[in-house]
């Protein structure tokens, strides 16, 4: 793609952006200022490419007389507490993109630093409300033990809505805990947005270290690889600096570093270093590059640097390693680990090749690869439930809507570019498939693992405090013990009504100011849980399902509910970390011991009986199948004949269709104009050729409106056509020639009565007309 181009796709993100955050704004569900909203809209982005997980937004700004000492927007704690993660933001939110200056960065890093040692002595967490947003954060950082003992790396991310071109802020140590900064800016959110993440580069040579490698005899067009030695030293820095981020993505959230040392190797370490490379069985990663430098004294090859690096497998062996030279303060520089690194060059199958390696190097591991796919079948079967149930209408609405499943990032956002040619047709699809109904699969792990706990003999596989611990953590959970075999029609139903009530739940607990509190993302699923739990996981799903929504008594009852139990947790966790005591096991059991304060006997129309229980049907796989042959119709019949000419015609010259495809084309051009039966094959084909054309060239569609328009006037033209005006034609034809024998003879026909003037007869004789107005006949 042309810079031009990049940079009107950058633009083009921009606006959607900005669309999108004051959209938000505007709901009654969210509101908050643009700023935190466009933080919450970044974090999505930064999650999903897997740079940071579970980020809580939080504001807090501390003013002295001076200006403002500090700022946080948002903050992150990895689970295995090793790297804490805070966001600081500089908004802009003008029409126009904007440039972000070096001063405004510095000021930035200035401040979050700021934050951070103001967080980490005892000093401010007694400044803070126990209600604000950061107190959780301060909290833990002054009362966590295990934090401290643990923490690896401080991240402070600089985000942005603006360009920046400048060098990061230098990194530094407070209070023992190395600080790197990062400037997140709106080119860096585009790229991951489209590239899912932006490849790690480490420069081996500058840093100083020496990385001895072989390259394989073996020669083929997929991959090539070497065996290197890399120092501990060398390995200590780059976990330090890069963490988790340099392990493979698409698993990077089920083989997470565990930040635990294993007593083997701190024992090699500590007794028999020089022994290390002969006991260990080292690492194997992958590169999308590298550079491969000659000794200057002839000993052999170095790797220099390396581009996209991910650890494949030997997560375990790096951190034990890191954490054995830092706890027991050991040289590690004497340490040698054997690394088998694979460098991909077809670039076209760069993740799948990836992928492939991740899981071969990785099937001791519990957590099956078909577990970690989107692909699974599982997940295939909701998405094709999810484009084929419609939802009833909701009270006061007449238009049915559905609740779109993203099996794989970006659907959605692919759904409406390939169903909303027009302005009109997106407004469709925007009806059909409104955004507030879209839910991803870390959503949905989220609000049927809520629900209702799961019990294998004393052990507790699902519950609500593995909600709490986060999106990945508990979609790995949901993965292995709360998916069912088979997925149906009414499996689809019930995990919706599940949906419409965590996220009802939501809404009733509120946003600051006018929430609750501040643990919204605790309460909620201890709430949902413990309800569940007290009427024995009786509530009418089915009820919600066909209202679209909760009665207002259970919204009540909800309410009082959670005001309950987030006053009992807050009450109970030990030391008041109350967002490290709701993860655990515990704190569940203790919650489902109390007797809180709640009106069953209100809900018993809420609650499943023998007489509300409705039979109800399933959706058969056949009548799935037609209702997605019917939409593929509709959708083929929604471009205009002349588009398949174009659409041909641009497969031919770019060579980018088949023959067969182009002729396809050409076929649909034909029947769509004529109203002819599209066949399977035909169909199925067609559905092939616009991805193709909106994966390649989604501008030849910017024009549909404007054929649209033509073709409809050509419609109306042929629909007027009389046997005065075919007469006329058989007359002028008789001069001038120009019409083809059988066409003649088909008009001539026409004209003597032999052939009745039907609709089908009135579109051919208007294709005559057209060619005939080409030559100079007028009406």
């Amino acid at each position: 793609m042309s810079d031009h181009l990049e940079n009107i796709e950058l633009v083009k993100f921009y606006k959607a952006l900005q669309q999108d955050i004051r959209s938000e704004q505007l709901t009654e569900e969210e509101g908050g200022t643009l700023e935190q909203l466009f933080t919450q809209q970044a974090s999505f982005l930064l999650a999903e490419a897997g740079e940071s997980e579970n980020i809580r937004v939080a504001y807090d700004e501390k003013v002295l007389k001076s200006g403002v000492q500090h700022k946080i927007n948002a903050y992150s704690i990895a689970d295995n507490y090793e790297t804490l993660d805070l966001v600081i933001t500089i908004f802009n939110g003008t029409d126009e993109i904007n440039t972000v200056s070096k001063a405004e960065t510095d000021k930035a890093a200035k401040r979050i630093t700021s934050f951070f040692r103001n967080a980490i002595y005892k000093d401010y967490v007694n400044e803070v409300e126990e209600s604000s947003e950061i107190f959780q954060l301060a909290h833990t950082l002054t009362e966590s033990q295990e934090l401290k003992d643990t923490l690896v790396r401080v991240n402070a991310i600089i985000l942005t809505d603006g360009i920046y071109s400048g060098e990061s802020p230098v990194s530094q140590t407070i209070h023992g805990y190395p600080i790197f900064y990062r400037v997140v800016d709106l080119n860096y959110l585009y790229n991951i947005s489209e590239k899912s993440h932006i490849p790690i580069e480490i420069d081996f040579k500058s840093e100083g270290y020496r990385i001895p490698c072989i390259p394989s005899p073996t020669i083929n067009d997929e991959y090539q690889s070497y065996l290197a030695i890399i120092p501990g030293n060398a390995l200590v820095t780059i976990y330090e600096r890069f963490g988790s981020r340099l392990l493979e993505q698409n698993v990077r959230s089920f083989l997470q570093f565990t930040g635990k040392v294993n007593a083997g190797i701190r024992k090699t370490i500590i007794g028999e270093p020089h022994m290390f490379l002969a006991f260990n069985n080292g690492i194997a990663a992958t590169a999308d590059a590298v550079d491969i430098e000659k000794s200057e004294k002839g000993d052999g090859l170095y790797i220099a640097k390396v581009k996209d690096l991910q650890i494949v497998n030997g997560g375990q062996t790096t951190a034990s390693i890191y954490h054995t030279w830092k706890k027991d303060k050991k040289d590690v520089s004497g340490i040698q680990v054997q690394v088998k690194l694979s460098v991909i060059k077809n670039k076209e199958k760069f993740s799948s090749i990836v992928s492939q390696i991740s899981e071969y190097a990785n099937t001791q591991n519990k957590v099956s690869v078909s577990d970690l796919s989107s692909n699974r079948p599982y997940h295939i079967e909701l998405e094709k439930l999810s484009r084929n149930i419609w939802a009833p209408p909701a009270e006061g609405q007449s238009v049915q809507t559905r609740w779109f499943y993203e099996r794989a990032r970006g659907q959605y956002k692919n759904a409406r570019l390939k169903e909303g040619f027009t302005k009109a047709k997106q407004k469709a699809f925007d009806l059909k498939n409104p955004k507030p109904q879209l839910f991803t699969k870390e959503d949905l792990a989220k609000y049927v693992n809520s629900y209702e706990e799961l019990v294998d003999g004393k052990k507790l596989l699902i519950g609500p405090h593995f909600v709490v611990r986060g999106n990945q953590k508990n979609y790995v959970q949901f993965m292995n013990y709360n998916v069912p075999k088979k997925v149906d029609s009414i499996y689809f139903e019930d995990t919706i009504a599940k949906t419409i009530l965590f996220r009802s739940a939501e809404k009733i607990y509120g946003v600051k100011p006018n929430s609750i509190g501040d643990m919204r993302y605790i309460t909620v699923p201890y709430t949902i849980a413990y309800l569940s739990n007290k009427v024995k996981s009786k509530l009418d799903l089915y009820k919600i399902w066909k209202n679209q929504s909760i009665s207002n008594i259970l919204k009540q009852v909800l309410y009082n509910l959670m005001v309950q139990v987030e006053g009992f947790i807050k009450s109970n966790a030990p030391g008041s970390l109350y967002g490290e005591w709701a993860k655990k096991e515990e704190c569940w059991v203790e919650v489902k011991k109390q007797n809180f304060e709640i009106d069953l006997d209100s809900l018993k129309a809420d609650l499943i009986s023998s007489k509300s229980q409705s039979i109800r049907q399933k959706v058969s796989d056949e009548e799935t199948a037609l209702s997605i042959v019917s939409e593929e119709i509709v959708k083929l019949k929604s471009i205009p004949p002349s588009m398949w000419h174009t659409i041909e015609e641009w497969g031919r010259a770019s060579e980018k269709l088949s023959v067969q495809e182009q002729n396809v084309a050409w076929n649909l051009s034909g029947k769509i104009r004529t109203g002819s039966k599209i066949t399977d094959p035909e169909r199925n084909t067609g559905i092939r050729i616009l991805d193709i054309v909106i994966e390649d060239s989604p501008e030849l569609l910017f024009d549909i409106d404007e054929d649209m328009e033509n073709d409809r006037t050509k419609s109306e033209e042929h629909n007027s056509i009389t046997l005065e005006i075919i007469k006329r034609l058989v007359e002028w034809d008789r001069k001038n020639r120009k019409f083809k024998d059988y066409q003649f003879n088909y008009m001539n026909d026409l004209a003597n009565g032999k052939t009745p003037l039907s609709e089908q007869a009135k579109r051919n004789a208007g294709l005559n007309l057209e060619k005939a107005k080409k030559y100079g006949f007028k009406l």
